[in-house]
């Protein structure tokens, strides 16, 4: 991409030294960054309610609302929960980092700040927020319903997917509170006991369907993620076999395969052998036109979700 037509990284510098600031702004404006400035932790998180930068490097000490307070907030917001925080901190002590990573910022730097590692870091985390963000776009392009929860069991984001759902479990739960629906807090909590381990499940019963909770593996270590789907059974299996010509049990071990379910485990639900649960596979492959499982699941995903 030519040079004019890339799009500027965008860096909203948080401090209260106007000196900082200028050095700052000048630094990142010579790198080709775009820069926006905030005096303090108040009018950053005022800021971010009209504008989404790329990364933010947040003063750890301002008078009012310090670095630490401000970036607890963002982080609780599900729309810019996940922008990389850096810390600019002239605090040296163990606990200071510690409480600075805690409060969900990717890095810190010590002042006085040397510029060549900041840039280093900031190309660093630009760049994975960008693996991040198209990771999530992907899994929402697959239909997936995911959500993601924080070490404390705050709602970090959710897909489209997955809001939907949420919706359906309470029609008065939005997004920007920054937590599940009442009715899901106990059984997510059962869910991420400590003994639980990806694949583990669990679901919960409302009058007209049940919703299944899956924890999944996650590759952030302060991140914690969740499949969660509708089950409305009946209605399900006579769609699966409308659309694709299956027999009623053909749809069944589909829809527990669409689910991760192994072999072994859909024998046990429906009380048939593992091999009876393969030739059925065999024959659902068959009908669907496809030769995995992933292929499978990912074909029924897209006829469950409408």
């Amino acid at each position: 991409m030519p040079p004019e037509t890339r799009q500027k990284d965008c860096i909203l510098v948080v401090d209260d030294t106007p000196e900082s600031l200028r050095f700052l702004v000048d630094t990142l404006e010579r790198e080709g960054m775009t820069v926006l400035v905030s005096r303090s932790g108040e009018t950053a998180v005022e800021r971010l309610q009209n504008v989404t930068p790329d990364l933010i490097l947040m003063d750890a000490v301002m008078p009012g609302l310090s670095g630490l307070e401000a970036t607890q907030l963002i982080k609780r917001n599900p729309a810019c929960a996940h922008i990389p925080v850096i810390f600019m901190t002239g605090l040296a002590e163990p606990e200071h980092v510690v409480a600075a990573l805690q409060t969900g910022g990717v890095d810190y730097v010590r002042k006085p700040i040397i510029i060549e590692e900041l840039l280093a870091r900031i190309r660093v985390h630009l760049a994975n927020a960008r693996l991040s963000h198209r990771s999530r776009l992907a899994l929402d392009l697959s239909g997936r319903p995911l959500i993601a929860l924080d070490p404390h069991g705050a709602l970090v984001w959710c897909t489209p997917q997955a809001a939907k759902l949420l919706s359906q479990v309470d029609p008065d739960w939005s997004q920007e509170s920054g937590r599940l629906p009442d009715l899901l807090e106990t059984p997510t909590q059962r869910l991420l006991s400590e003994t639980a381990r990806p694949g583990t499940s669990l679901r919960t019963e409302f009058p007209d369907f049940e919703i299944e909770l899956t924890l999944i593996e996650s590759q952030r270590p302060h991140e914690m993620l969740i499949r969660i789907a509708e089950i409305r059974e009946d209605a399900t299996l006579a769609l699966l076999q409308k659309q694709n010509g299956l027999t009623r049990r053909e749809a069944e071990v589909l829809l527990w395969v669409s689910y991760g379910k192994s072999n072994r485990t859909i024998s046990e639900i429906l009380g048939i052998s593992p091999r009876t649960v393969n030739k059925h596979l065999e024959q659902v492959f068959r009908k669907l036109g496809v030769e995995t499982r992933a292929a499978a699941t990912a074909l029924a995903v897209r006829i469950i979700s409408g």
